[in-house]
């Protein structure tokens, strides 16, 4: 300081000194220093992991979150089955994200419509597609268009308040229920539609509840094209089935003859699951839950080997009142057995029909390299191939696989991607970008009024209490339009 005094004049150091040491004095940051602007389009679990990671590493990002729906968090609110609440309590951590001074949310965006992946690009440095699987795949078959035959994915959209899905209305007044496929989501509307009403005081939907209370539904057939070994679902989900009070589970001992020695060498998961299974179909049951299984009204079964051939209608063609299976057998065994059809038929009464063979995630822009076989954005590592600058997480970026954790740790790494690059080099950082202040006037151009974060804790709030009247922890608003009224939109 002695120095600088002396040699080069006391007035201009003496000010340099104060404003160097005044608390909201900020130094011009150098080309390396510069404040990344990152958007994420999809606000589920794939995009607040994105966020999280990119904020908790990169000390000056700032990342916008866009969302086509006024409501955030995915299919953490709207896929997660409402009787397992404890799965939600990642919203939590989201919420931390989504309040972080360097973290903005706007719903009631949909990007692609109301602004386009190029003008994002132009605001941004960085963007990153994690909007999921939004379409369901079809079976490709005769009737699947007839009423009383849904995707599971509308069906659990309908329970769990999808907007999309609000106005669904599916007959339950069949005794038999077929669910086309054996994955989680399949076990989860079956437990859906055959669990006491006492135990779904969850934060399913006033309307969808009032639908289950009145349902003559008693039996429900989960049906998989191969065999036990090639279930897709997991333990938990089956073991919740098995223990489902008041229902008694169904399984065919043929199918399970001769697995246990089948099993020894497979992945303790696989094995596990299948153990379960052969004890169920196999073994005496304990005296609990022969009281149990002896007192039950309602049922539900695996059916395997069986693939769809036609949807049959009634007589006047319009409803659903069957379904037409080809028998198959496996060729190979493990994970890559295919199912080959044998030439037998089927077919077997049924009145509501749900096909849960899978999500697939949609196009996003012509500007958006898309695989449509596969139903994901070529990439590597979450670089979209072709187009620096962008990039993807989540389904759209591996397709429609794994839980949650799955997710979170994808997302990682195409965060991760994202980081390299701005440390590389290879995001012009020096080039600044105005991100939402950017994004802002276009909305407004185009009569469009984002949703903030703390609008949504109004939604939130909102919800809650009603929920409270109801004896529920919340009673979710289905309408965007009254969303929107609700925040004074």
């Amino acid at each position: 300081m002695q120095r600088c005094l002396w040699e080069v004049g006391w007035i201009p150091c003496l000010l340099t000194f104060l404003l160097v040491s005044c608390p909201g004095f900020k130094r011009p940051l150098s080309t390396s220093e510069r404040v990344p602007r990152i958007c994420i389009v999809g606000s589920g679990p794939a995009g607040f992991y994105t966020a999280q990671h990119l904020l908790k590493h990169h000390k000056l990002a700032r990342v916008d979150i866009y969302e086509k729906l006024p409501v955030p968090f995915g299919l953490v609110r709207f896929g997660v089955a409402p009787d397992h609440p404890e799965v939600k309590n990642v919203i939590n951590t989201f919420t931390q994200t989504a309040q972080s001074d360097r973290c903005s949310y706007y719903g009631n965006v949909t990007v692609g419509k109301d602004v386009t992946v190029e003008e994002l690009q132009q605001a941004y440095h960085a963007v990153v597609l994690s909007y999921g699987a939004e379409d369901n795949r079809i079976l490709g078959i005769p009737g699947e268009n007839l009423s009383g035959v849904y995707s599971a994915r509308a069906f659990v959209g309908w329970y769990n308040g999808l907007p999309e899905n609000r106005d669904l209305k599916p007959d339950l007044s069949s005794k038999t229920v077929l669910v086309l496929g054996q994955g989680n989501v399949a076990l989860d509307v079956a437990r859906i539609l055959l669990t006491p009403l006492d135990l779904l005081r969850t934060d399913i939907t006033e309307g969808s509840l009032a639908a289950i209370a009145s349902s003559k539904v008693k039996r429900v057939w989960l049906v998989g094209r191969r065999g036990p070994l090639q279930v897709a679902f997991t333990i938990k989900e089956l073991r919740e089935m098995v223990n489902l009070p008041g229902a008694r589970p169904i399984l065919d001992p043929a199918d399970f003859a001769g697995l246990r020695d089948a099993i020894k060498d497979v992945p303790r998961p696989r094995k596990r699951l299948t153990e379960l299974m052969i004890k169920t179909a196999l073994e005496k049951p304990g005296e609990k839950e022969a009281k149990i299984w002896a007192s039950a009204t309602r049922e539900w079964g695996l059916k395997f080997l069986r693939s769809p051939l036609e949807i049959l209608p009634t007589a006047d063609g319009k409803r659903a009142r069957g379904i037409r299976m080809a028998v198959t057998r496996l060729e190979g065994s493990g994970e890559s057995a295919t199912a080959v059809p044998t030439g037998e038929v089927e077919e077997l009464e049924c009145g509501l029909i749900l096909s849960s063979i899978g999500y697939r995630s949609l196009p996003l822009g012509s500007s958006v390299p898309f695989d449509r076989k596969h139903g994901i954005i070529p990439n590597h590592l979450g670089r979209v191939q072709g187009v620096p600058g962008l990039y993807c997480s989540g389904w759209v970026k591996r397709g429609p696989t794994g839980v949650i954790i799955t997710t979170m740790n994808d997302s990682f790494d195409t965060a991760q991607s994202v980081l390299e690059d701005l440390q590389a080099g290879m995001l012009n950082v020096s080039n600044t970008k105005e991100g939402f202040e950017s994004v802002r006037s276009i909305l407004q151009s185009r009569g469009v009024h984002p949703v903030s974060f703390s609008d949504w804790e109004k939604i939130d709030a909102a919800e809650v209490a009603r929920g409270q009247l109801a004896g529920k922890p919340r009673e979710k608003i289905v309408d965007p339009q009254e969303m929107l009224q609700l925040i004074g939109h």
